[in-house]
C-alpha cells in the first residue's frame, strides 16, 4: 500500500476477503486511521514489511502491530529526506514487537545515519533481548558499545547474523549464546580499528567462537590478524565447518607495519591452507586488499584447486586487474578453475548479499 485513499475496510465483503491477509507491505505516509481499520480485520498477518519515509510516530502502525496473533516477519526501513526528528517513530512500534516475541523470528532494520541514532538505540536495547525466537537478525546500524547487552541477546534458534558496525567482541558474545544453528556470519570490515589494543586476543577469540558454535556455517565474514597463531586457529575452522560455501577475509596489517614482501608471504600462506584444508562446499572467496597474492603464488593455488568445483573469487584491490593477473585468471577461467575473478568496490564485496 502506498498513499492509498480508500478506507477499503469498509467495502462489501472486505472481511471475508482480507481477514486472511498474511503478508503486508506499506510506507508510513498513509493516514493512522487507515491501519485502524485494517487492524481490526487483519490479525493473522505472517510478514510486516514497512518503509518509513517520515519521522513521526504513526500511532495507527503500532496498533496494527498490536492486534497480530502470528506476526513471524518484520522489516523496517528508514527512507525519508529530513535530517531531524520531532518524536521518536520507532518507540511504540517497538514496545508492540516485544509482545511478539514468542512467534517472531525474523527482524530486519534500516537506519538512516542521522539524528535517529539515539531514538532507535535507546528502543532497541530493550527490544532485542526479548526476542528470544529469532532465527534471523539483519541490522544496519549497531552504533553502540555494550556488552551486557550483547550478553542478553540469547537466541537459542538463530541462523543469520548480519549487523553492521558491530564489533568482533560483541559478535563473538552473541555467537556464543547462539543455539549451535548458525549458516550465516556478516560483519563489516571497520570494526577493525575497534579494540585495537586488544584486536589479537578479540580476533582469535572470534575465529574459535565460530569453529566451536558454528558446524552448519555456510556464509561467513572472517577477520584476523596474519600471525602464526591466527593461521593456526584459521585452519582449524575449515577442517571443522564443512558447510563453508562463501568466505570474506579480512585481515589488518594496521598494528603490525608489515612489509610489502610480508604481506606476500601472509597471502601465500593463507593460500596453502586454503589448498591443504578448505571445504568441499567452498564456492566462493572475498579477500580485501591487505591480503595481496604474487603471481608465482596465486598460480601455485589455481593449478592446485584443479579437480574440485569451478571457484568465484571478489577482491578489493585493484592489483589483478594488471595484464598479467589477468593473463593468468584468464587461464584458469578457460580451463574451468575459475568460474569468475573480479575486482569490485569495498561496499560490494563486504556484502555477502551482493552476488557475483
Amino acid at each position: 500500500m502506498r498513499t492509498i485513499e480508500h478506507q477499503i475496510f469498509y467495502f462489501p465483503e472486505a472481511k471475508t476477503r482480507l481477514e486472511s491477509l498474511c503478508e503486508l507491505k506499506f510506507d508510513t505516509s498513509i493516514n493512522p486511521s487507515y491501519f485502524y481499520g485494517i487492524a481490526h480485520i487483519c490479525q493473522y498477518i505472517q510478514r510486516l514489511i514497512i518503509i518509513n519515509v517520515k519521522p513521526k510516530y504513526n500511532r495507527g502502525i503500532a496498533k496494527l502491530v498490536e492486534v497480530q496473533k502470528n506476526l513471524k516477519y518484520f522489516e523496517w526501513n528508514d527512507d525519508f529526506d529530513e535530517d531531524y526528528f520531532t518524536e521518536d517513530p520507532y518507540k511504540e512500534i517497538f514496545l508492540e514487537l516485544e509482545k511478539q516475541a514468542d512467534v517472531l523470528n525474523h527482524l530486519e532494520l534500516f537506519f538512516l545515519y542521522i539524528d535517529s541514532c539515539d531514538y532507535y538505540i535507546t528502543s532497541l536495547q530493550k527490544l532485542l533481548p526479548k526476542l528470544h525466537k529469532l532465527k534471523t537478525l539483519i541490522i544496519n546500524d549497531f552504533c553502540y558499545n555494550n556488552d551486557n547487552l550483547s550478553k542478553m541477546m540469547i537466541y537459542n534458534d538463530l541462523e543469520i547474523l548480519n549487523i553492521d558496525y558491530i564489533t568482533a567482541y560483541e559478535a563473538s558474545i552473541i555467537i556464543g549464546n547462539s543455539g549451535g544453528r548458525l549458516k550465516e556470519v556478516s560483519l563489516k570490515p571497520c570494526d577493525l580499528l575497534k579494540h585495537e589494543n586488544k584486536f589479537s586476543e578479540v580476533s582469535l577469540n572470534f575465529i574459535r567462537k565460530i569453529y566451536e558454535n558454528c558446524l552448519l556455517i555456510e556464509y561467513l565474514s572472517l577477520v584476523f590478524s596474519p600471525t602464526k597463531d591466527h593461521f593456526t586457529e584459521f585452519e582449524k575452522l575449515l577442517r571443522i565447518c564443512q558447510n563453508l560455501k562463501l568466505l570474506l577475509l579480512v585481515t589488518s596489517n594496521i598494528h603490525t607495519r608489515e612489509t610489502e614482501e610480508k604481506i606476500l608471504e601472509n597471502g601465500e600462506e593463507l593460500l596453502k591452507i586454503l589448498i591443504r584444508s578448505a571445504p568441499t562446499n567452498l564456492r566462493e572467496l572475498r579477500f580485501f586488499n591487505d591480503f595481496k597474492f604474487s603471481l608465482k603464488a596465486l598460480e601455485e593455488f589455481l593449478e592446485k584447486w584443479k579437480g574440485r568445483p569451478a571457484l568465484s573469487i571478489l577482491t578489493s584491490d585493484p592489483l589483478y586487474n594488471e595484464e598479467d593477473y589477468k593473463k593468468l585468471i584468464n587461464n584458469y577461467k578457460d580451463c574451468g578453475v575459475i568460474k569468475t575473478f573480479r575486482y569490485e568496490s569495498i561496499l560490494d564485496v563486504e556484502d555477502l548479499n551482493f552476488k557475483i
